[in-house]
């Protein structure tokens, strides 16, 4: 898939524009007050963020006009939903938004394998509803709370978004914030090697004496326990994204100390 064309769907993609911050806040304002120019205004001054989506694409053999024009619906969904009061950046809530309408057409139109409609509609009104769930309680619902909010079987939710699933690369970002993405790997728990081996290798004990309490103890949980940066969010209660540049911090740390 050539992603790296300059005229996408008629749009000369060299030359869209850039938004400021305060710019976007401004035009937001005008969204809510039913402004179309500024809607438009907005959707064009993201086009980059679709852009930028569908180069995570480029193995699939989709034509780029079809995921850009896709790309643009999860866009503007966002937009239409976007809530500035929850203290996130639009493109932090907008390119999930895209990269899951993307995933969702290439389900649909995958040729290997057949989802049923049924199976489908259920799988989105449980992604939807786990979307209000998040805007109202801002923690990750539970099956069940899914499932009461649904009114459909906890069982047939589990089957219904285990058939739609495609395989994920450990390097398949889930969550932006501020420019530090948060990838799949980081959530997956490492039961075989909680970094015992490694630690051995590179006297990490020593070298954690050198860190903070937060920092210590965040490595401690991360590669002792293997718990995720999630769980480890939880514990120490900041958020997943603080996890992320604190372990960060910590490694680069220990490996200067280490060298």
């Amino acid at each position: 898939m050539a992603v790296y064309k300059v005229e996408i769907c008629g749009v000369n993609t060299s030359k869209l524009p850039i938004l400021k911050e305060e710019e976007k806040e401004a035009l937001f304002k005008k969204i809510k007050a039913g402004d179309p120019a500024a809607r438009e205004t907005y959707i064009k001054g993201n086009l980059r963020l679709v852009l930028s989506v569908i180069k995570r694409f480029s193995n699939n053999n989709e034509n780029v006009d079809d995921l850009f024009q896709i790309g643009c619906i999860g866009l503007i969904k966002s937009i239409d939903h976007f809530d500035e009061t929850i203290g996130v950046k639009f493109s932090t809530y907008a390119v999930p938004m895209i990269i899951g309408e993307i995933r969702r057409y290439l389900r649909d139109n995958a040729s290997s394998i057949r989802v049923s409609r049924s199976l489908r509609d259920t799988a989105y009104k449980a992604i939807h509803a786990k979307e209000q769930l998040l805007k109202t309680s801002f923690k990750e619902p539970t099956i069940q709370e899914i499932a009461d909010s649904t009114g459909i079987p906890k069982e047939d939710l589990v089957f219904a978004l285990d058939a739609i699933q495609t395989p994920l690369s450990l390097y398949d970002p889930v969550y932006t914030d501020g420019g530090d993405t948060l990838y799949v790997m980081d959530q997956v728990k490492d039961k075989k090697n909680k970094e015992d081996n490694w630690v051995e290798t590179l006297a990490i004990g020593d070298a954690m004496t050198h860190l903070n309490e937060r920092e210590n103890r965040i490595v401690h949980l991360r590669f002792f326990e293997g718990k995720t940066q999630m769980e480890v969010a939880e514990e120490i209660h900041i958020s997943q994204a603080q996890v992320s540049r604190l372990e960060k911090s910590a490694l680069k740390s220990m490996r200067n100390y280490l060298s």
